[in-house]
């Protein structure tokens, strides 16, 4: 096995809980028709990558939302529930876990994520945890919305490889979803596939991380 130096860690759902279907569900009752095609972990429209990647701004977000749904009498708390109904919390231990890593390995927060939803997760874990981000717990942070670009596009994985100076084969990628693992492990990245019954502490422990 390779020896890893860096990680870099996905957000939701290896770090921060998330269930899609809670926010195809709200969307439904919104009024949206198969919510489930248009925002799910395999893909998405157009507006829900536009706003991963800051092209849309929170009141541009909204206004798709209406127009979906047909009801342009919904407000923004309306939407913004519906949106963030799929934000779940983070685990007891995570956080532990995380600066364990990061007091023996260079470590990266790689999230697609928006301008609505980081609010939301920010306050979470303030208010859960006492903290007021997560640049405690990494050397580097970087949100799809505030870079303008989204995985599993190879420019995102690129860009944090230059800027940081990693090499990919010493370097671990952890992500729930396996076409963002794709992307990276066709740049030479290790990649390990997080899910419910391969949460991250195992995939730490398999790797002999921690």
């Amino acid at each position: 096995m390779q020896k890893i130096e860096n990680i870099i860690l996905d957000y939701g759902n290896v770090i921060f809980m998330i269930d899609f279907v809670k926010s195809q569900d709200a969307f439904t009752q919104l009024g949206i028709p198969s919510a489930n095609e248009i925002f799910a972990h395999h893909g998405q429209i157009a507006l829900f990558d536009d706003f991963d990647k800051g092209i849309a701004t929170p009141d541009d977000f909204r206004e798709g939302i209406r127009k979906l749904t047909g009801n342009f009498e919904l407000t923004d708390l309306e939407i913004d529930t519906a949106w963030n109904a799929l934000l779940i919390g983070v685990p007891t231990g995570k956080h532990e876990l995380l600066l364990e890593l990061k007091a023996k390995f260079r470590t990266f927060l790689l999230s697609n994520n928006n301008a609505i939803h980081y609010a939301y997760c920010m306050q979470h874990i303030q208010e859960t945890y006492g903290i007021k981000d997560n640049t405690v717990f990494f050397e580097q942070t970087y949100y799809s919305h505030l870079m303008g670009m989204r995985k599993p596009d190879q420019e995102i994985f690129q860009f944090i490889l230059e800027e940081n100076g990693l090499i990919p084969e010493h370097t671990l990628f952890v992500d729930d979803s396996p076409h963002h693992l794709a992307t990276a492990s066709s740049l030479g990245i290790h990649t390990a596939l997080c899910t419910k019954d391969n949460p991250l502490e195992k995939i730490m422990k398999d790797w002999k991380l921690v």
